[in-house]
């Protein structure tokens, strides 16, 4: 199986969890495999563990990763719990031992390595404290400039935007935008990353016109994908589509 080229024209596409139609998701052999294809850039999910480690998963427990073999709460457990998790293959087999859930590190290396984008969600709400370790993390590594951060929870957003006034920034939502939070992005100067069924040509045109970036989830279908670059979107976040 690979990745379904479609006709992107200048739309970036980034790689959701990683390749994740093509390798378990938000784990190393999901980013590498993203890393060697031409996707722009890679998108992520962290959470915080118990003892302030950053580590990379979608949900706030293991039950789904681990199809039921553990449910642990990463972030009322410390790493240790964690760590050593052989996550089932796409299959179901658990022979790979490096199906794992890997911390933030691991992710920003193999980006850096592989000159992709960090698409870079924070899950839960964090303090600033907190998003002041993740930030400190990336620049052990020296790739801020190459990271974009998302997040579904807007204080995130706004206080990536108080420490960092000019990084990429987009909020996730699943809505239709309203005219106030339209007004919250433009004045915060906060993209836009949409479900892409609720996405309309006005919201699109109406960010383009003040600056913003508009990117949109998931998107498996060609179809849908190809509507959405004739729509005039900045990014294509997907599964699959490359």
């Amino acid at each position: 199986m690979d990745t379904i080229k479609i006709n992107k024209g200048a739309v970036k596409m980034v790689a959701h969890r990683g390749a994740s139609g093509l390798e378990r998701e938000n784990t190393v052999p999901a980013f590498l495999a993203a890393g060697n294809r031409s996707y722009f850039g890679i998108e992520t999910d962290i959470h915080r563990t118990a003892d302030g480690k950053y580590v990379v998963i979608h949900d706030e427990t293991t039950s789904r990763v681990t199809r039921g073999a553990a449910n642990i709460n990463v972030e009322e457990n410390p790493y240790d719990a964690v760590k050593d998790l052989v996550l089932p293959d796409k299959d179901g087999t658990t022979v790979r031992q490096d199906i794992r859930i890997p911390l933030l590190a691991e992710y920003i290396h193999i980006c850096k390595k592989y000159d992709k984008v960090c698409v870079l969600e924070l899950k839960n709400a964090f303090n600033k404290e907190e998003i002041r370790e993740i930030v400190a993390i990336i620049r052990e590594y020296d790739y801020l400039d190459r990271v974009i951060f998302i997040s579904f929870v807007l204080t995130n957003c706004l206080t990536l935007r108080e420490l960092l006034p000019q990084q990429p920034v987009q909020w996730l939502t699943s809505k239709e935008l309203t005219r106030e939070l339209m007004q919250t992005l433009v004045e915060q100067r906060l993209g836009l990353d949409s479900y892409y069924k609720v996405l309309t040509q006005e919201v699109i045109d109406g960010l383009h016109a003040e600056g913003l970036e508009v990117n949109c989830w998931t998107v498996d279908d060609p179809v849908w994908a190809e509507k959405l670059v004739a729509m005039g979107v900045d990014y294509i976040t997907s599964n699959i589509l490359e």
